[in-house]
């Protein structure tokens, strides 16, 4: 995006893709909250007075640069609510993941941010991205450690190509089920169609919250990919009334609740060799059948276990050791 373009988009839009808070940050901390900036792109907004009864949620954004229709939504999101600051009924991180991504409008500088948050990260540990994922995770530590059980991450994103359920999820296995079926739920509000169950960490910010702090975390696709200044924010009118209702504790109801997947199988890119037996512009949740052919690597073949699995972020582009994609199949 050119800088006379860069400059036409509206305030609250240009300060959150650049990670300037300073104008709502002094909004919050004028009216009494303690406010915090422990990195770039990262603001914190706590209650002065410690309440354990007191929601945490954090909330990310432009993990990957290009996704900028979220970065729209929670940067107007934001601004709103910094002007009424006293409906703020939680704790909140808001987190802007690939801040040098978004200034030079890609989608990573030089690996994919949103599988650093692992453990062992091989080749990828010298990556730029995994310095970045080492601040996001000491913040992250640092903003739930101490708070209460109602942790809440939404990782918010949009996707690269088509998909017969535009809005999606993916939600950890592993949270609580108290805690999962408040999240489903939430979804269901924010017009999410379908709910993918991960059993296992493929490296994400919402899985590491999930494992790590206890957090009711989702990775959220809210549509397709746009250009910052030119996404059609009505496709996040559902979501965005969702996110203020939780931030401001506001009770909801209603909604319709998502279709449920259980991944099936993941794939694995293990070499160069490997090829996925569809193109790259495949629609998320296309249906395969029993016996299909995904992909092959040398000698490894993937194929359709059950009756019906569908593909879900099939990128043979990947890097060898990295997912290329999921099967998952409907329970619900």
């Amino acid at each position: 995006m050119s800088a006379a373009s860069f400059n036409t988009l509206p305030e609250a839009v240009r300060a959150l893709a650049r990670a300037d808070f300073g104008e709502v940050a002094a909004r919050f901390e004028q009216a009494g909250f303690a406010v915090g900036l422990p990195a770039k792109g990262i603001l914190t907004v706590k209650s002065a007075v410690l309440d354990p009864t007191r929601a945490s949620v954090l909330l990310s954004v432009g993990v990957h640069g290009d996704e900028t229709g979220p970065i729209e939504m929670a940067a107007h999101a934001l601004d709103a609510l910094s002007r009424t600051p006293d409906a703020l009924a939680v704790d909140l991180m808001l987190c802007v993941g690939s801040i040098d991504a978004i200034a030079v409008g890609k989608r990573f500088i030089d690996a994919d941010l949103n599988r650093m948050f692992r453990l062992q990260r091989g080749d990828l540990a010298g990556t730029f991205e995994a310095g970045r994922a080492d601040t996001i995770i000491a913040a992250t530590r640092d903003f739930f450690e101490g708070t209460g059980p109602r942790r809440w991450h939404l990782d918010l994103h949009t996707a690269i190509r088509g998909s017969r359920y535009p809005k999606f999820a993916i939600v950890p296995q592993l949270i609580a089920e108290e805690a999962r079926t408040a999240l489903i739920a939430w979804l269901g509000l924010a017009g999410i169609e379908a709910v993918i169950m991960n059993p296992a960490s493929a490296g994400t910010y919402s899985y590491w919250s999930a494992e790590q702090h206890g957090a009711a975390a989702s990775t959220v696709e809210l549509g397709r990919i746009g250009t910052l200044g030119q996404n059609d924010l009505s496709q996040f009118s559902e979501a965005a009334d969702a996110l203020a209702g939780l931030l401001r504790g506001v009770p909801q109801s209603g909604g319709k609740a998502p279709l449920v997947f259980d991944t099936a199988q993941s794939i694995t890119k293990l070499s160069d060799n490997f090829r996925m037996s569809f193109g790259r512009e495949t629609e998320n949740f296309t249906p395969l059948k029993k016996g299909d052919v995904i992909a092959t690597d040398g000698d490894t073949v993937y194929t359709v276990q059950h009756d019906e699995e569908c593909v879900v972020f099939p990128n043979p582009d990947v890097r060898v050791g990295l997912r290329a994609g999921i099967m998952v199949v409907r329970v619900k």
